[in-house]
């Protein structure tokens, strides 16, 4: 009785033409109904960086449980918490707890539009900051901004502005064109949600000088992005500060939590010190701090983004190695836990234009091989950009090396059918 079949769209497997059923997950593998076993490179759309039932994500949770079901209310976690992670991330003065990606990132962009007192907002083609109508909104071919999803007012339009990312000419010219009228650039400092696309040298900085020269805010999003390069995220990575940052996912390893952090100046205009909205019954729900603070605690650990990296870099060679030795176009680009696999291109993918004809007859193939032999690569769509994957804390040396030996095997498969 599910609209769709799915709890949320994009559950829903375009290459099975139905949902992936999972009964239950653990450390890196997720289990169907059947019982088969499937090296998990989707991890719960990136939120289970430490990989599934940790026990120090399970011990909080029980924790919590204790407690007793407490929402509505400000506990000593909450405190705690919020001054961890103004501890961690160079750009958080003041932290407010929510429940998802998507009232966080429309808080942020509320916070820039009562500061500023302008209205407009830019974000960049194909970039994602969740499902509420500020957002939905893409460029025809014409370059015109238009809704990209039914029900979203055509109105909403004339508030939104639109640049190719990585292109500094064209961001240029829209602030200079339309600058006055900017409240917030909002972006994903790396472009995961089309995979893994990262800005080119220099963009960031070029973006944050130009911003603080015109009294825009400028808002990370770092929902995908966030712990998986650094403790402190891709701005700790880069080295620029944004004014505002938003972070999901990953922050409790897959318990609903998100948080809006940035400079005191503008988080304290949010009620009940100043005027702008902000509320929920289920914003910093025990359970989820809980498990906040002992994913922190473990993704604290001395060296640990070190070896993130050093892993991360080998395993992505090996699997372009796997690509390219099986004569198969595909281009792997990954940072820290997260990656995208382009097919029908080898050229380094710098901008999402570069993959909106993505060869997704390919990425079909070799995701349904992978599943046949036990290697789960959640596909998010059947047009454009492939979307993300990645790998979490445990995914270990053997595990990655299975892996790679089924996706060899895939992609021998592949090209002897391409012969």
């Amino acid at each position: 009785m599910l609209a769709g079949g799915v709890s949320a769209s994009m559950r829903y497997y375009p290459y099975l033409q139905r949902p992936f059923y999972t009964a239950r997950g653990e450390g890196p593998y997720l289990f169907d109904n059947e019982g088969n076993r499937f090296i998990d490179f989707n991890t719960s759309n990136g939120a289970a960086i430490l990989g599934h039932k940790h026990p120090a994500i399970r011990e909080a949770i029980i924790e919590a449980l204790d407690a007793g079901t407490i929402a509505a209310a400000e506990t000593y976690h909450h405190q705690k918490l919020a001054a961890r992670l103004c501890e961690i991330i160079d750009s958080a003065e003041r932290v407010r707890f929510a429940s998802t990606g998507s009232e966080v990132t429309s808080v942020a962009v509320r916070l820039a539009r009562h500061v500023t007192g302008r209205k407009k907002i830019l974000k960049f083609d194909g970039h994602f900051h969740g499902l509420t109508d500020t957002f939905l909104y893409r460029r025809d071919e014409s370059g015109a901004v238009i809704p990209s999803a039914g029900g979203v007012p055509e109105a909403g339009a004339d508030e939104v502005v639109m640049s190719a990312w990585n292109d500094v000419d064209a961001f240029d010219a829209m602030i200079d064109q339309q600058g006055n009228d900017i409240a917030a650039v909002i972006l994903e400092p790396v472009h995961f949600n089309a995979g893994c696309i990262p800005p080119i040298d220099g963009f960031l900085e070029h973006i944050r000088s130009r911003t603080s020269a015109a009294g825009i805010v400028l808002i990370f999003d770092e929902v995908l992005s966030g712990f998986r390069v650094r403790l402190g995220g891709m701005e700790e990575f880069y080295g620029v500060r944004p004014d505002l940052s938003t972070w999901a996912k990953a922050i409790a390893n897959g318990l609903p939590l998100a948080a809006l952090t940035g400079r005191a100046d503008l988080m304290e205009e949010l009620i009940p010190n100043g005027p702008v909205a902000h509320s929920g019954t289920y914003s910093g729900h025990l359970h989820s701090v809980l498990a906040s603070i002992a994913t922190l605690e473990e993704l604290s650990q001395p060296g640990l983004f070190n070896q993130i990296e050093e892993i991360g870099k080998g395993f992505y060679s090996q699997l372009q190695d796997t690509f390219d030795r099986h004569a198969i176009p595909a281009r792997v680009q990954g940072m820290g836990t997260r990656f995208g696999i382009y097919f029908g291109r080898t050229e380094p993918v710098t901008t999402v234009a570069d993959v909106q004809n993505h060869d997704h007859d390919l990425n079909r193939q070799f995701y349904l091989g992978c599943m046949d032999r036990g290697v789960y690569f959640h596909a998010y769509t059947h047009t454009g950009p492939p979307g993300h994957a990645g790998f979490s804390l445990a995914h270990t040396d053997d595990v990655l090396g299975e892996a790679l030996n089924v996706m060899d095997s895939v992609a021998a498969d592949i090209a002897r059918g391409r012969n």
